[in-house]
């Protein structure tokens, strides 16, 4: 490693955050501690991490709102930090661009193993720099851009993800647990109303006259249609 993957980690509970910042420093992390959201969104472009522990309930700005901020500007993996354990609340974290959600209390181990599943997969993702195109459709996975009927398609991170898998692999059927195996890592703990949620959302951004489609595949689960 040529340098040391640095760590964002934004909690106002101030021992929770001092306990991840001391464990990820002895794992050979560089991180910076915030314990409000404004002051994280300040420093963000500033401190240019590779990764940020995001709690959700912040005082000022919470967790979503900051992931929702930093999804505007950057691609980075985000891992959502919080004492919910709600379905609602991990599939709105994931929406909003998330890439894994860990419920407090939690293991400090399990923590480190999540943080390398996801710069293993944001990692692997990035390496490819393949460009996908398709009539009216390129997406390009290097810069997470869509270009659609020939203009930019602002996306979220996982749906791009989540389209770019099923379109290189076009006419080819997953199923739920694969897709989220694949998108969202196997160490995922949420159910697959995950991938429908993105399908669903995907399918609202194309136009039905396109020669391609997201099909479900009945009692097995989607494919893109070429």
């Amino acid at each position: 490693m040529d340098r040391k993957v640095k760590v964002m980690i934004v909690d106002d509970d101030k021992n929770i955050a001092e306990l991840i910042d001391v464990y990820l420093k002895k794992e050979g992390y560089e991180t910076k501690k915030f314990y409000n959201g404004k002051e994280a969104l300040k420093e963000f472009e500033r401190f240019a991490p590779d990764l940020v522990i995001l709690d959700i309930m912040l005082t000022e700005i919470d967790g979503y709102e900051i992931c929702r901020e930093i999804r505007k500007i950057s691609n980075i993996p985000i891992i959502m930090l919080t004492a919910k354990g709600e379905t609602f609340d991990k599939v709105l974290g994931l929406e909003l661009g998330a890439d894994d959600y860990i419920v407090k209390p939690f293991d400090a181990k399990e923590l480190l193993a999540r943080i390398k599943a996801v710069l293993r997969r944001y990692n692997s993702k990035h390496s490819d720099n393949v460009k996908l195109v398709i009539p009216n459709l390129t997406i390009d996975i290097s810069d997470y851009s869509i270009i659609y009927h020939g203009k930019k398609m602002e996306i979220p991170p996982k749906e791009l993800e989540l389209l770019y898998f099923l379109v290189s692999n076009a006419n080819r059927v997953f199923t739920r647990e694969q897709l989220l195996d694949k998108i969202w890592g196997y160490d995922y703990a949420g159910g697959t109303r995950t991938v429908d949620v993105h399908i669903k959302r995907l399918r609202e951004k194309f136009n039905l006259e396109d020669s391609w489609e997201i099909k479900t595949v009945w009692g097995v689960g989607y494919k893109f249609q070429l």
